[in-house]
């Protein structure tokens, strides 16, 4: 359980799509003693030591955003019109606590509104509720106190405002953000275990940005890491909740999940069988899935160069995408082991094979 302050850390941080710094400032503090982290103007973080020169690289990716949203416009009552950044439900919006980030950068809460039961009409009863009928209300009267007494400004973003719990005995962990902070977790905490160990290539670890909305900062961050190979950490959508029990593919407690096909990627096959041949040699428990939705930064990095191999290793999330999310301790731990151990064993002849 030793990961689990630095991930109450990270889940706890504000840090949007295009608006991590926050999240970045709690990594860098986590990265481990030996390695090197830099920043590009996007905040993508590399994370590198000296003394890797020559070997192939294995690039360790994660993305340090979150959802949220952004402010559009202030109405003459001083609430605030917002679009989403990421893909997110209206439904699960309504009444949920968000922290905006004023001109001056403090956080100050609001509270996303929709019309009261009490005035909708039939028809209104009737309809699922979209953006435009929601706004966030931090307490203002109209739009100069919006502005000058709450600092509040047209892109102002904003985020949800959840604490990290965990419930040891059923060893369960409740908060935001795990996608994709639980994966940003398990980059520091693999090249942690590895950091005073010779091996055959050179990990390097990628926290990077806007993933939510179209997985930006993994498209410039893998052209300047050019690895030969890379895993992907994510924060993946749970399905045993509302899924056919012969369908779940994806449940928490049952080990990290390797996804063979999403929305925009054909997992590489060789890596991902060698990787599940590997997990079953040494009994880590995983979970295979065949996605026809979703997206990771594998998309930009397994086309990039000559071609990238990748996996993805999910961390079960339910709830994802929305203001809170249960996931398992346990699962995390897994999918960490799973990836020292795939890094302890590359190396060139065995990259040739993929």
């Amino acid at each position: 359980m030793q990961d689990l302050e630095m991930i109450a850390a990270l889940s706890d941080a504000f840090g949007p799509s295009g608006f991590e710094d926050d999240a970045v400032a709690v990594a860098r503090s986590y990265v481990p003693e030996g390695f090197e982290a830099k920043e590009d103007c996007l905040r993508n973080l590399y994370i590198s030591r000296d003394g890797g020169e020559g070997k192939p690289v294995v690039m360790i990716d994660a993305h340090s955003d979150e959802l949220g949203f952004m402010v559009q416009a202030i109405r003459p009552d001083g609430t605030l019109a917002f679009l989403p950044l990421g893909a997110w439900v209206a439904s699960t919006m309504p009444a949920h606590r968000v922290n905006v980030r004023t001109r001056d950068g403090r956080l100050i809460p609001g509270i996303i509104g929709s019309k009261p039961p009490h005035f909708l009409s039939e028809a209104e009863k009737n309809k699922a509720p979209d953006v435009g009928s929601l706004w966030i209300d931090i307490g203002a009267s109209g739009p100069e106190e919006a502005k000058h007494s709450f600092g509040v400004g047209i892109g102002a973003p904003a985020a949800p405002d959840v604490r990290f719990e965990y419930d040891k005995e059923h060893d369960l962990m409740l908060g935001k953000a795990f996608d994709n902070r639980l994966g940003c977790a398990a980059v520091l905490s693999t090249l942690s275990r590895l950091k005073d160990e010779k091996l055959k290539v050179e990990p390097v670890g990628t926290l990077t940005v806007q993933e939510e909305v179209g997985e930006r900062g993994a498209s410039l961050a893998v052209h300047q890491v050019k690895p030969s190979i890379a895993i992907i950490f994510e924060g993946a959508p749970a399905d045993d909740r509302g899924t056919e029990s012969w369908l779940v593919q994806t449940a928490v407690h049952h080990g990290p999940m390797l996804r063979h096909i999403d929305s925009s990627m054909i997992t590489s096959p060789r890596f991902q069988r060698w990787a599940l041949d590997l997990a079953e040699e040494l009994g880590i428990p995983v979970q295979e899935s065949v996605r026809s939705g979703g997206s990771t930064n594998g998309a930009p990095v397994h086309l990039a160069e000559q071609g990238v191999p990748c996996i993805v290793i999910g961390v079960p999330v339910r709830y994802a995408h929305s203001h809170h999310g249960i996931a398992s301790y346990r699962d995390f731990e897994d999918g960490v082991r799973l990836a020292v151990e795939i890094i302890r064993r590359l190396d060139e002849e065995t990259l040739a094979k993929f």
